[in-house]
């Protein structure tokens, strides 16, 4: 083998598959090594753990939406707690730096007010859960009820009523953006004008919140055992809001049950947990059940928009004019703050398309619900319904094929890279081609003429297309320009060759179902040749593992794999130059391949290596490299701006006029996120990612009456789909390197998600547009699909009745 003395012709090689890297480097089909243990039920989580003299926790949760607190009477019981009773703990405040934010103190258990209906106001400990749920009934709640804020467009106009008293309106904040609007738009010969929402939602991970807090007397130290995507920034706030510092904090995350965003940031309960152990230096657990999510964890996606589409008379956009408001609930999340959801709007809405001008309005409203959370896809779900639903609006006013003018707006490949109007670096891609390849998969012809003849059942066929792009792996610029108090910049990892001759990584990523313990393996396999079978990945502990920012915004594989790369280069030459010592050759003639040093007449393996190095000093050269047989490195991309991922979705649905139900017939992703490390895995991610997004298209809802209680407490209630309602998704990948990435790497973790409400609903509406209706809310119930319908026939009746 000749080139540079690693696994692969050359460094940062692209020739996926190569006879060096083998059927394990990047671009293998490799089954999960995590599956393993998975699959037979040897996974570890934190509701597994016990403890000696564990206790188990239960809140009291506020049963209205809005009340001051006249008092809260404990029973005769030594373990149960009011917000007095935690001096040490302080109120979690995010922060942020984007002009007009108003940061919320949000204590640990209620103070004075009760903001939402879900709210814990007091705990208790006992032996088990059942008897630490007894102590709770036994607390009397005084409550002074207060009119709830439950529309959040209502409350902006109107702030007669509001969850925080000390302000004059309901604003979190409100963000502005424009760029060449006013111009563009003067110039529009079309004009087009909609009101379009999205209903809140859980985020229903298997696994919810668990805590398991105890204090380590021997190192002096909280140790927290949490189901998070993000320990060493929990790590972070505890000692933060706990007055430790956080050398004396130890935060663990075993195996994670999902995640989808709600377990990057802090909980309340989680403080509540830690203040425990730290208090009575005793353990303490809290997991938390289906009940207790679908209340209080009722925090995301709700968005509502009211959008203007300029356009020339083939619907080539000229101009976006957008009001969005975001309903954020009572507090503002730390670390990452209420502040996320409506930068992500801004920077997010225009898409992947050519838009000249551009004006938007980012409205951030507090109601009397649970505080809004980032979920899969962070603000891109919404903008992309908004987008798309615009896109086929434009389409049906010019009366042209909806992927006809789609593909007239998409950036050309020939444009790569492009800044886009709202100042984002699209990196590389064709996002024409994957809308094409989309319609050729999805058979558009075959079914426009179904469509024509019509149903034997009288259901009504649609087409839906949409195009979408996700930021992935942004940095310090972007969070910048969020305003975020935590900026995350490199990413480290530490790889070691052990005493055998394996391989050890260990990164401060963590998963929570990306099955990073396989791609992170080959990656390390790529460069050192190692089998992955002898490459073991260590994530998810705080005192073991290099300090990263977590997991979140499809980064960590773009991320880590550059670090995990680099640290395993950073090692060749050291073994190398050991390798080529034991065998009396020149350092120039030795090359490391097949995870063994081949020199000019015999070769090592890395056993014998590491041996000379832990076991045989004496038979190490005398200018041995000193770091030894371990190295930690850090790694950032070339542009810190994001790598863009992009696909487009299609979607064929029956409708029934006379029911509402829609049937998915045919669903088809065409998706680029670059080099694939391990395209089962991407697969898995997008078909995930899928589910959850049909499920917001179709199903999920979590909404509330006048009085702010939730009408969806249970799964009888909130409905989610299961194996009958997720079509057979047939996937297809385009392979777009991005030049700025190890690898030319792109993140997907978040992409399945995005798009399926916005195919679905533009589906729907093709399906309806004989009618004359539209839908441009979520989800697309058999309730507010037959509603339209019905609209759509009232003015017949009226004539008919006159």
């Amino acid at each position: 083998m000749s080139g540079p003395e690693i696994g692969c012709p050359e460094i940062g090689c692209q020739e996926i598959g190569c006879q060096e890297t083998g059927p394990q480097g990047i671009g293998a089909r490799v089954p999960r090594k995590e599956d393993a243990r998975f699959l037979h039920g040897r996974g570890a989580y934190v509701s597994d753990m016990v403890l000696p003299g564990q206790r188990e926790v239960a809140f009291l949760r506020s049963p209205v939406a809005h009340a001051r607190i006249l008092g809260v009477r404990k029973p005769a019981a030594r373990f149960v707690f009011v917000r007095d009773d935690m001096p040490e703990a302080r109120p979690i405040l995010g922060q942020s730096g984007l002009p007009t934010y108003r940061p919320v103190a949000q204590h640990p258990l209620a103070h004075e007010k009760v903001r939402f209906v879900g709210e814990p106001v007091a705990m208790a400990c006992a032996a088990t859960r059942a008897e630490a749920e007894d102590l709770i009934e036994e607390i009397d709640l005084d409550l002074d009820e207060l009119p709830p804020v439950i529309d959040a467009v209502a409350a902006k106009r109107d702030p007669a009523v509001r969850p925080h008293e000390d302000w004059d309106d309901n604003l979190f904040l409100s963000l502005r953006y424009e760029s060449g609007f006013a111009e563009n738009a003067a110039a529009a010969a079309v004009v087009v004008e909609r009101e379009l929402s999205l209903s809140r939602q859980a985020m229903v991970p298997l696994e919810g919140k668990a805590v398991l807090a105890t204090w380590d007397a021997r190192a002096d130290r909280l140790v927290v055992y949490a189901s998070s995507q993000a320990p060493h920034l929990l790590r972070i706030g505890l000692a933060k809001f706990l007055g430790l510092d956080q050398r004396r904090v130890q935060v663990i995350a075993p195996d994670v049950g999902g995640a989808f965003g709600y377990k990057y940031n802090m909980h309340p309960e989680e403080l509540c947990v830690a203040w425990l152990a730290m208090r009575f230096r005793a353990p303490f657990r809290y997991v938390e059940d289906r009940r207790e999510h679908l209340v209080a964890g009722a925090n995301t996606r709700q968005h509502h928009y009211r959008i203007t589409g300029y356009a020339d008379p083939r619907g080539r956009l000229l101009a976006l004019d957008a009001e969005v408001t975001v309903d954020g609930g009572a507090y503002s999340n730390w670390h990452q703050t209420i502040g996320l959801e409506p930068g992500q709007i801004v920077g997010n809405l225009p898409g992947p398309y050519a838009l000249p001008g551009y004006r938007v309005r980012a409205d951030c409203v507090a109601t009397n619900k649970p505080g809004f959370l980032p979920y899969r896809g962070v603000a891109r779900t919404g903008v992309c319904f908004a987008m798309e639903l615009m896109i086929d609006a434009i389409a049906r006013a010019v009366d042209r094929e909806p992927w006809e003018v789609r593909r007239d707006n998409l950036v050309p490949a020939d444009a790569m890279p492009y800044r886009n109007v709202a100042g984002k670096l699209f990196d590389s891609g064709d996002y024409q081609k994957g809308l094409d390849m989309a319609r050729e998969a999805i058979r558009f012809d075959q079914w426009r003429a179904r469509q024509r003849d019509g149903e034997p059942d009288g259901r009504l066929i649609g087409i839906g297309f949409a195009s979408y792009c996700e930021q992935s792996a942004h940095g310090m610029s972007v969070f910048k320009s969020w305003g975020m108090e935590f900026i995350p910049g490199y990413e480290q990892a530490m790889v070691r060759v052990t005493p055998e001759g394996a391989i050890e990584v260990r990164a401060g990523v963590h998963s929570h179902g990306q099955g990073m313990e396989t791609t992170l393996a080959q990656v390390a396999h790529t460069v050192l040749g190692v089998d992955i079978a002898d490459i073991q990945v260590l994530l998810g502990d705080t005192a073991e593992t290099p300090f990263s920012t977590g997991t979140y915004a499809s980064r960590s594989i773009v991320m880590t794999s550059g670090a995990v790369a680099d640290a395993c280069r950073a090692l060749v030459p050291r073994l190398l130059g050991i390798g080529a010592h034991l065998m009396q050759a020149a350092t120039g003639t030795v090359r490391l391949e097949r995870g063994r040093v081949v020199g000019p007449q015999a070769s090592l393996s890395l056993r014998e290596v590491a041996e000379a190095w832990y076991c045989r000093p004496d038979r190490l050269p005398p200018d041995v490299d000193v770091g030894g047989l371990e190295a930690t490195v850090a790694h950032r991309p070339q542009v810190d701006t994001g790598a863009f991922s992009y696909a487009t979705h299609a979607a064929v649905v029956a409708v029934d006029p006379g029911f509402g139900h829609v049937e998915i017939l045919d669903y088809v992703i065409v998706e680029d996120c670059g080099t694939l490390v391990n395209p089962m895995i991407v697969e898995g991610q997008t078909l995930g990612g899928a589910a959850q997004g049909i499920g917001t298209a179709l199903y999920e809802e979590s909404p509330y009456d006048a009085a702010g209680q939730p009408l969806a407490a249970t799964l009888a209630d909130y409905v989610m789909p299961g194996p009958a309602e997720i079509p057979d998704i047939r996937i297809t990948h385009m392979e777009t390197p991005s030049p700025y990435t190890a690898f030319g790497i792109k993140g997907m973790g978040e992409g399945g998600a995005i798009a399926p409400p916005a195919a679905l609903a533009n589906a729907v509406n093709d399906a309806l547009r004989p009618l004359g209706v539209e839908i441009g809310a979520t989800p697309l119930s058999p309730e507010r699909v037959l509603a339209a319908i019905l609209r759509g026939r009232a003015p017949a009746r009226s004539d008919a009745a006159s």
